[in-house]
């Protein structure tokens, strides 16, 4: 029987405007939804947009407690360098919150997210959004997509380590 190590895993769509994250709890061998939400950023200032990212996780990992993040690894494409250098700030903050509760973090590629959920790396945002609520049983799709994202984050790193340990 597959014995989790860890039993919270704290899923992260990192964003400079919208950050989703969702929780799940993997006690059982099963993945359960406990909470997730957007973490909203309106501040004008980057560094103000950064201290309530930090903000905002650091009160989800004091309220959880997960065992690890799963994060949404930084693509960037050569056409858009600036919205990656943007990008990485916003995951700088999400990994200081998780270093200083002294939480482990492991990166997944979109692609692979996608592919773990629907079979296809190139899966749309909406796709994502129905294989989440049918995986988990949710009552209703994850809204917005950053939420279903940040789920679907932690259900990728929940069936890695689940076929690791398999």
């Amino acid at each position: 029987m597959y014995e989790p190590v860890q039993r919270v895993i704290l899923g992260i769509d990192p964003g400079l405007h919208r950050t989703g994250y969702g929780v799940l709890d993997i006690s059982t061998g099963r993945a359960r939804l406990l909470e997730a939400g957007v973490i909203r950023s309106h501040k004008k200032t980057l560094a103000e947009r950064i201290k309530e990212i930090y903000d905002g996780v650091a009160e989800v990992v004091a309220d959880f407690r997960p065992d690890v993040m799963a994060l949404e690894q930084l693509y960037s494409s050569y056409e858009n360098p600036r919205t990656a250098i943007l990008m990485g700030h916003a995951r700088g903050a999400i990994c200081l919150a998780a270093a200083q509760a002294g939480i482990p973090v492991v990166s997944y590629e979109a692609t692979k997210v996608k592919k773990t959920m629907t079979g296809s790396g190139r899966a749309p945002k909406d796709q994502i959004q129905r294989a989440v609520k049918l995986e988990l049983n949710l009552p209703e799709i994850p809204d917005p997509p950053d939420v279903a994202d940040a789920i679907a984050i932690a259900f990728c790193h929940f069936s890695e380590a689940r076929r690791t340990f398999l």
